[in-house]
């Protein structure tokens, strides 16, 4: 059953029109992946569906409720939580402080103890590091505590944008592990990823964008043998 479906989105920035008859559709407590090169409007579709920026045409529905004209603060409370590139947690605050800023929306703030304790228990680390400052992470920690701001939202669905970006391999495989374990634990992800070997790996259906359109989709074990993206992604 689909908890997200786009359809014919458009997105401009001004005059620039970024998004082109977007439609995706995403599946209950599955992982979807979102790939293509840089710049061609990933993170923008993202933030459209959050509500950053608002869609010129189309139509954006979560659990059958239309949320395309919706601000971000309403569509957080529906269940969306967007962990964004490049991490950005306060340096100079401590983790579990990071942690309690995802914990912002009524339903979220009820749950906090409950959400920290499922924090604590995917990632031990912070739980045993929780009174030390964020700046004195390593890149992957920076991560974990990114995606564990994310899951203080009681999100029914995530948006995790270039989670292994800047990271050693033994972080990548690191976090596509935690992603991994918190879909079991029945969370929604939507993830746009470049390393797209391991997201072929991870997501059950993954979408390809180039030009700010989708030029295909499919299930991922499929795509993995489909000769465009052999040569375009994966250098075979």
């Amino acid at each position: 059953m689909p908890i997200l479906k786009l359809d014919k989105v458009n997105s401009s920035y001004g005059q620039i029109h970024v998004l082109w008859d977007v439609d995706l559709v995403v599946e209950e407590n599955s992982i979807t992946g979102l790939i293509g090169p840089n710049g061609t409007g990933k993170s923008t579709l993202l933030k459209t569906i959050l509500g950053m920026i608002y869609p010129t045409s189309g139509e954006i529905r979560f659990n059958a409720e239309r949320i395309d004209r919706l601000p971000p603060r309403e569509i957080v409370k529906r269940g969306i939580v967007y962990v964004p590139e490049g991490r950005r947690v306060f340096p100079e605050m401590t983790i579990e402080e990071n942690l309690n800023l995802g914990a912002m929306n009524p339903k979220a703030r009820e749950e906090r103890e409950e959400n920290l304790k499922e924090v604590y228990q995917v990632f031990p680390i912070l739980k045993e590091r929780r009174h030390q400052l964020a700046g004195t992470l390593s890149g992957g920690e920076l991560q974990f505590l990114a995606i564990g701001r994310g899951m203080m939202g009681s999100p029914k669905m995530m948006m995790i944008d270039e989670p292994s970006l800047g990271l050693s391999p033994i972080a990548i495989n690191n976090v596509f592990e935690t992603v991994k374990r918190i879909n079991q634990l029945g969370k929604t992800i939507l993830i746009v990823e470049q390393n797209v070997p391991r997201l072929l790996k991870l997501a059950s259906y993954t979408y390809v964008m180039e030009n700010g359109k989708i030029v295909n989709s499919g299930p991922s074990e499929i795509l993995e043998k489909n000769q465009y993206i052999t040569q375009s992604y994966l250098g075979i």
